[in-house]
């Protein structure tokens, strides 16, 4: 039941709140509102910057072991009242974390030129 009413605020405070917004705020629209600037210079070149993907690739893999770093943290600081089923997990879950690595590094996404 507790579920289900969290479930309900979670969807209906969002869409009360985006509703309440439209329907209060001003609605004036202008040709300047659709500009590159609202401020109406006009743009000189296009203001689109676009990335390699090798950034992006490079900032996935910054997350992914990030991420481990944040479970890791906690797992050693308790590690012995865990006992050894923890164990077996934390390994398991290095293992997939290196698998990922070695498939990265077969791919050839670390390599920057």
């Amino acid at each position: 039941m507790i579920i289900f009413v969290f479930l309900c605020l979670g969807v209906l405070l969002p869409i009360g709140a985006l509703t309440a917004g439209r329907w209060l705020r001003p609605h004036v629209p202008s040709d300047a509102k659709a500009t590159t600037y609202e401020s109406g210079n006009n743009p000189f070149h296009d203001s689109r910057v676009q990335f390699q993907v090798r950034y992006y690739l490079f900032a996935l893999l910054f997350v992914i072991f990030d991420i481990e770093t944040v479970f890791l943290y906690p797992w050693a600081v308790v590690y012995d009242q865990l006992g050894l089923f923890a164990l077996v997990e934390m390994i398991i879950f290095i293992v997939l974390l290196a698998i990922g690595l070695i498939y990265a590094w077969k791919k050839k996404v670390l390599r920057w030129m």
